[in-house]
């Protein structure tokens, strides 16, 4: 994917640091197959928009030549 996006359920998101630099490892499925095959995206922390990111919430990764660049949680709107 040269840039786009993908909508996703949050499972869990995992610290990581190498030589003293912390990112995260984002795990997800896809919005149509939330018990389908787990998808990873690393990033940094400051690349995440809303903090309180918490598994079953549904969030978008957008993708810039096939890596992650920020991970979105996606607030659920609801209708009257």
């Amino acid at each position: 994917m040269l840039k786009g996006t993908r909508d996703g359920i949050l499972k869990k998101v995992q610290p990581v640091s190498i030589h003293g630099q912390v990112t995260w490892d984002v795990f997800f499925t896809d919005i149509e197959d939330p018990d389908g095959q787990v998808t990873v995206a690393r990033i940094g922390p400051e690349a995440v928009i809303g903090t309180n990111l918490e598994p079953g919430d549904r969030i978008q990764v957008e993708y810039v030549l096939g890596a992650a660049v920020r991970v979105t949680r996606v607030v659920p709107t609801t209708t009257s």
